[in-house]
Parts: C-alpha cells; structure tokens; sequence
C-alpha cells in the first residue's frame, strides 16, 4: 500500500482528529513565488519589500538548486502589506513589510493593486511607480469605505427605473342581496332583529344532562 492508501484506511476505521493550524501552517499555505533578495530587497509585481532581517540574504543564492538559487516568497493575495521569506538556512520566516506602506491607510488586496495600475495606464501615466499606484490604491480604499453620495444614488435609481403603470383601483364588492326566500331583515336595517340571548351554563346542573 502507498501511505497516501495506508491514511485512508486508517481515516475510515478510526476517523481523524481535526487541529488548529499554526501561524506557520497558515503562511505555508499561503501562494509562493521565487524572487532574489538584492540590495532594495525583494520586489514582487513592481512592489518592494524589505527589512533590516533580509541583510544576511542579500545577494546570495538560497542553496535550492531546483529553484536556481531563489529565495521562498510567501504573500496573502488579500493583504499585499507584508510577505515572508524563508530562510533557507535556518527554514525560520523573515517578515518584510511594503516600502510604500504608510502611503496606504488600509490592508489592499491583489486585485485592488492591478486596478490601481489599470488605472494610471488609462491616464497615461507610469504603473510601475510604487508611490503613483500607492495613491490610487488609498483613493480606491477611500471610495470603496465612504460609498457614492446617497442622493445622486437616489437619482441614478430613479432614473434607472422604469416607469411603472398607474395602480389599478380594485373593484368594489357589490352588496349583499337578500336571498329571495329570505324575508327578514338584515343587521344593520333601520328595524332592529330579534335577538335571543343564551342562558348562563351551570356545570354542575347542566352538566348532568349531557
């Protein structure tokens, strides 16, 4: 049996005991991408990351030959502001934070940053500068927190409405027409019905005739 063969045999007679991930779990599940570390740092999509703790690594291969010398990068797609890097070393986690990080009031996430760039190419100006892209990344945080202005969203549904037709006036029932076999007087006619009033029930004489 394989040992992938062996866990499962075992899963299905004994079940498994679910653990908490660790910190470090949770970094090693998180997308890997293989950068040098140079004097700057480690740059990852036109960011630059860096930190005191990288000193040791700069410009020097990280001993993975099956990677040419490439240092381990993990990042979290939901919050570009920091990546880690292993040390190959040691196999410890380098935290490096952005450079351009205090230009941004908020975690961003990988989509928030290429639109961002999208955006600079359409005004014709440079997407690989960190500080330009950084500014449109904390005006699209700034929209996306306060939201449009309530009365032109008023106004656009409004206008995006279509016209609905005048509500309808719902018939009337007619009134209720005495039966033609029927010839006394309904409630509520000027003549008063005849109202036989019901007895007051005693249980314990009563009762006894039930």
């Amino acid at each position: 049996m394989s040992p992938n063969d062996a866990y499962a045999l075992l899963v299905s007679r004994t079940g498994y005991l679910p653990l908490p991930l660790s910190g470090e779990d949770y970094l090693e599940l998180l997308p890997a991408v293989w950068r040098s570390v140079n004097d700057y740092g480690v740059r990852i999509d036109h960011r630059t990351y860096n930190c005191a703790e990288l000193g040791p690594l700069r410009r020097r291969p990280s001993g993975v030959d099956a990677k040419g010398g490439l240092w381990e990068v993990h990042y979290d797609p939901y919050n570009l502001s920091h990546v880690w890097v292993r040390d190959a070393r040691t196999g410890r986690w380098i935290t490096a934070p952005w450079t351009h990080r205090h230009l941004v009031s908020a975690p961003f996430a990988d989509f928030t940053w290429r639109r961002a760039r999208e955006l600079l190419v359409l005004r014709g100006m440079e997407d690989t500068d960190q500080a330009a892209v950084a500014s449109v990344v904390e005006q699209l945080l700034d929209r996306a927190e306060s939201g449009p202005d309530r009365r032109i969203a008023a106004r656009t549904r409004a206008a995006l409405e279509p016209a609905r037709p005048p509500a309808l006036a719902l018939p009337t029932a007619p009134p209720d027409e005495p039966d033609d076999e029927d010839t006394s007087e309904g409630i509520g006619a000027d003549t008063p019905s005849n109202v036989i009033p019901f007895g007051i029930f005693d249980a314990f004489t009563d009762g006894s005739r039930l």
